[in-house]
């Protein structure tokens, strides 16, 4: 185990510090697993660390971003930047309404999908105001990370809580006769929100702008549309018992986004007479973020079987004691501080049968448990720019516009985002579902 937790450690450190090659460190590091569990630290082939990566997830990161290039093409994203600066009366407004805007949609929509749709609006106003899109787009970034948590299809971890709990589409809302996860998930939303109204107080510039842009195809804003509503019907297919359909089962929202992606490639292509449009889109790809998490993906399966993630449970129950409170407080804040540097969802994955179990032993009902993982595992993501796939995307996105982001611009949004919406979020939970 202390090999695993050294090399995971350094990796850590390595991409704080030297943020351009991160995807580099994370793919050595990953090697680096590998060799160790050939070497016998652990268990771990080759076999078992593709398999571990989440390829769904990348399918779906990299369609989206072939239709968010047709998308940018169509000059929809301008069309909506100058119609949404019309309404409000400065660029703090303009940022909050975006960044409300996001994690509306988050809420019902995979995060990165979110992220990846309303990201070239953001970059569209900082243009039009002339300011560094920075902030503004890690203010959204953080924004659609916040209420994945609030739906069943919010979030993957949403997902992994409705299955293992028996929860459906409804009682996210409202379970067992009182206020669910999406009460939490909201109050901590709009708390966050003041926070970002305070962030960007300085930002008083007058926004003056009138609806001029032209939209002369429509075609790429339905497809964004339609990978929308492909991505929240997806989440209602239930898994087949054949084990092929399973693995097609398992990439579907993913593959529902290549499907609108290769139509509105093919159409492009179609209308130039030149296959033009693939070549920009491959082009527009950033490579760079999926390689990023093509290696964490292997690098936590590496530490997961290493045994790193069940030892940090296992010390839920020695240090809580019996105090129900005192467990609520440790998961939530551990939640919170590992899934700053960790992918939530193995976490989430292997921490709901610790979970039950402890409250088992303490005789509790599990559900205040299960809601404060997920409020701490899904928020605590913002802590850092490499704690959720939407920070990283939000960062590869800036770098592609020609934009340096350091550690220091994301942690001044992100973390008292961060602190203020799980504060809240977590408070309402427990003062409705807390063990009396």
């Amino acid at each position: 185990m202390i090999p695993a937790l050294i090399v995971f450690i350094i990796t850590y450190i390595l991409m704080l510090s030297f943020q351009k090659y991160r995807p580099y460190i994370a793919l050595g590091s990953a090697c680096v697993m590998l060799i160790l569990g050939a070497l016998g630290h652990f268990e771990m082939t080759p076999l078992s660390a593709l398999k571990a990566v989440d390829y769904n997830v990348l399918l779906m990161i990299s369609a989206t971003m072939c239709t968010v290039t047709l998308f940018i093409e169509s000059r929809m994203p301008a069309r909506l930047a100058e119609m949404m600066m019309v309404k409000v009366p400065n660029v703090m407004w303009a940022v909050t309404v975006l960044s409300l805007f996001a994690g509306v949609v988050s809420a019902f929509v995979d995060n990165v999908a979110t992220l990846l749709m309303v990201a070239p609006v953001g970059l569209a106003i900082s243009r039009k105001l002339k300011i560094s899109p920075v902030p503004v787009l890690i203010a959204i970034s953080v924004s659609s990370n916040l209420q994945g948590a609030a739906t069943l299809v919010g979030d993957t971890t949403s997902i992994l809580l409705g299955g293992f709990a028996n929860m459906n589409f409804m009682e996210f809302f409202w379970f067992k006769g009182k206020p669910s996860i999406f009460f939490s998930t909201e109050l901590g939303a709009l708390a966050s929100l003041l926070v970002l109204m305070f962030l960007f107080r300085k930002y008083t510039d007058k926004v003056e702008c009138k609806v001029e842009t032209e939209v002369d195809d429509m075609v790429p804003t339905w497809l964004m549309v339609g990978t929308v509503l492909m991505l929240i019907c997806m989440s209602f297919v239930p898994e087949p018992a054949d084990p092929t359909l399973k693995v097609l089962h398992s990439l579907r929202s993913g593959l529902s986004c290549v499907l609108f992606a290769l139509i509105g490639l093919l159409r492009q292509s179609i209308r130039e007479r030149k296959i033009s449009p693939f070549a920009r889109a491959m082009k527009e790809m950033d490579t760079d973020t999926l390689l990023l998490l093509f290696g964490l993906f292997i690098v936590i399966e590496g530490i997961r079987s290493a045994g790193v993630i069940d030892a940090a449970a296992g010390l839920f129950h020695k240090v809580a004691g019996n105090s129900p409170l005192r467990l609520y407080v440790l998961i939530v804040g551990v939640s919170v501080v590992l899934s700053a540097f960790i992918d939530n969802i193995p976490y989430v994955a292997t921490m709901l049968p610790v979970v039950r179990g402890i409250a088992g032993l303490m005789g509790v009902d599990p559900t205040v448990y299960y809601f404060g993982l997920l409020i701490g595992a899904t928020l605590g993501g913002n802590l850092t720019p490499i704690g959720a796939s939407a920070n990283i995307t939000a960062i590869g996105i800036l770098r592609k516009n020609g934009e340096e982001v350091t550690t220091g611009d994301f942690l001044r949004i992100g973390v008292p985002f961060t602190l203020t919406a799980v504060l809240v979020g977590a408070s309402f939970t427990w003062l409705v579902w807390g063990v009396k």
